[in-house]
């Protein structure tokens, strides 16, 4: 049998975030193109990014370009810029291309293998303008771990881009909410299981 769901925040009763959980408000379009492997994904962090942003948030499942056919379609339809978030060797920093936050912003969910495959499968994709942050600091989504150093959550992603293209928005719902889910599940975790994941 599956575990009780929360309604409001969507995560295990026994593992609820509601009093974690502020909501954000920001004039950037945020699109997260997910891959369907990270859906039931326990430690996907798109869920909680959800939580925190309700409708500002546009999630779009799919791999192939059919799966995307009404969000290709939208996109065609907007005057404003749409910049897909993806390093690369032709990415530009977001701070130098977008100067404004009235902007769609693409977002690739998934790891960077099945990120690559999306956008491999979806050469629509490389008609948008390609940006990537300038990170100083390292994930602090340590409970799922990734292979290369500049790795961050989707959720992390997000906050940073927005930050950058609204300098004066408050960011501050989705880094505690984040802090909140890390610090649960360290907590349910037994104690030679979470040292791994704990700072050395």
């Amino acid at each position: 049998m599956s575990r009780p769901v929360c309604p409001q925040c969507q995560y295990p009763v026994n593992a609820c975030l509601c009093d974690s959980i502020r909501q954000l408000s920001t004039r950037v379009e945020l699109i997260v193109l997910q891959h369907p492997s990270e859906v039931s994904h326990a430690k996907n962090s798109v869920k909680l990014m959800q939580a925190v942003m309700g409708e500002q948030l546009r999630l779009v499942v799919g791999e192939t370009p059919e799966d995307f056919a009404d969000l290709r379609e939208y996109l065609a339809a907007q005057s404003r810029p749409v910049c897909l978030l993806y390093p690369s060797e032709t990415s530009q920093p977001l701070e130098a291309s977008v100067q404004h936050h009235d902007t769609i912003l693409l977002l690739l969910d998934g790891t960077w293998r099945k990120a690559y495959k999306l956008l491999q499968l979806n050469p629509w994709l490389l008609e948008f303008t390609g940006v990537h942050l300038d990170l100083d600091a390292p994930s602090k989504y340590t409970i799922r771990k990734a292979k290369r150093d500049d790795s961050l959550s989707t959720l992390e992603a997000a906050a940073l881009a927005i930050e950058t293209l609204e300098p004066g928005c408050d960011v501050s719902p989705l880094h505690d909410a984040l802090a909140a889910l890390v610090e649960k599940r360290l907590a349910a975790m037994p104690a030679a299981v979470r040292q791994r994941y704990e700072p050395k």
